[in-house]
């Protein structure tokens, strides 16, 4: 750094800079890293110079799973696009930010920007992409609907070229589509032991295991107005009584529209009207807007 501030220019005194971040970053050093970078940015005039050194940052901030630095980089990075920058980094960012949605289980903008990235792949300092395309199943099965995961993830071309390298996951999928509950069941078995060693879903393992059941249990009971327990059970390759304790706490937890007639033993739906949840929502706004304006006239009087 001393040669290049005494005998060369401006660009090789960031180069000497930025190449002491990078060290830094590879010993694993983060409160150096993240101050020599900040350093290394008072040198870089360039937008897309800039935007290296903050992916440079998310990196330690993912190493670390540290939250709040992550947070702070996206939305720097957003700011930096606003004075301009390249497609190419632009869809780099949505990779970083959709891991971080994903991260903190807001899996329906994950999946957003998942799937907007999905042709554009260039992140391979984050992880190959095998584990992109299983980010985005994943993250797709619980956030999409049915006619939306067809489209986008069943038919895409880059996730067929893909998802057959990754065990399960294929068989997790299209027997989610095709309505093979059993197969599906299996499949899923075989995943969690993936998605439980997954440093980024491992968190979430318990969450995600309750969301996915809750879509599939969803889509057998869409078709019936009333089923027997003992039909469900089969298709799903399980007990009667594993299947009518899952619905009793998803049915309690208010994820599913149904109830049991444990007499007759059949499941009865209760689809809930749009329209009539609507009209029970405004009644129930309306009476606590009457009570705060009643309390506040007492106030006023007063």
């Amino acid at each position: 750094i001393a040669d290049a501030e005494e005998n060369l220019g401006e660009s090789e005194v960031r180069e000497a800079h930025l190449a002491k971040s990078l060290y830094y970053i590879r010993i694993g050093d983060k409160e150096k890293a993240l101050e020599q970078l900040k350093l290394t940015e008072t040198k870089t005039v360039a937008v897309g110079q800039k935007m290296d050194l903050v992916f440079y940052t998310l990196q330690i901030g993912f190493f670390y799973m540290d939250f709040d630095l992550i947070s702070k980089s996206i939305d720097k990075a957003k700011n930096l696009f606003e004075e301009g920058g390249d497609w190419e980094r632009k869809n780099r960012l949505k990779v970083y930010e959709g891991l971080y949605c994903m991260a903190t289980r807001n899996f329906k903008k994950a999946t957003d920007l998942f799937l907007g990235s999905i042709s554009t792949f260039t992140t391979y300092e984050l992880f190959p992409y095998e584990t992109f395309i299983f980010y985005t199943v994943l993250t797709s099965i619980i956030s999409l609907d049915r006619v939306s995961l067809k489209q986008k993830v069943v038919d895409a071309p880059e996730i067929l070229t893909v998802i057959r390298k990754i065990p399960n996951l294929s068989e997790f999928l299209n027997s989610l589509y095709d309505c093979q509950y059993k197969s599906f069941f299996l499949a899923f078995a075989g995943l969690t032991e993936q998605i439980k060693l997954d440093r980024y879903l491992h968190p979430h393992f318990r969450f995600y295991m309750r969301e996915v059941r809750t879509v599939v249990y969803s889509q057998f009971l869409e078709s019936y107005k009333s089923v027997t327990i003992e039909a469900m059970a089969k298709a799903f390759g399980v007990t009667v009584e594993f299947i009518d304790l899952e619905l009793s706490r998803f049915i309690a937890a208010g994820k599913l529209h149904c109830k049991i007639d444990k007499v007759a033993g059949v499941l009865e739906t209760n689809r809930p009207d749009a329209k009539n949840a609507l009209y029970q929502a405004t009644i129930k706004q309306g009476d606590f807007l009457l009570n705060r304006i009643q309390k506040l006239s007492r106030v006023i009087d007063l």
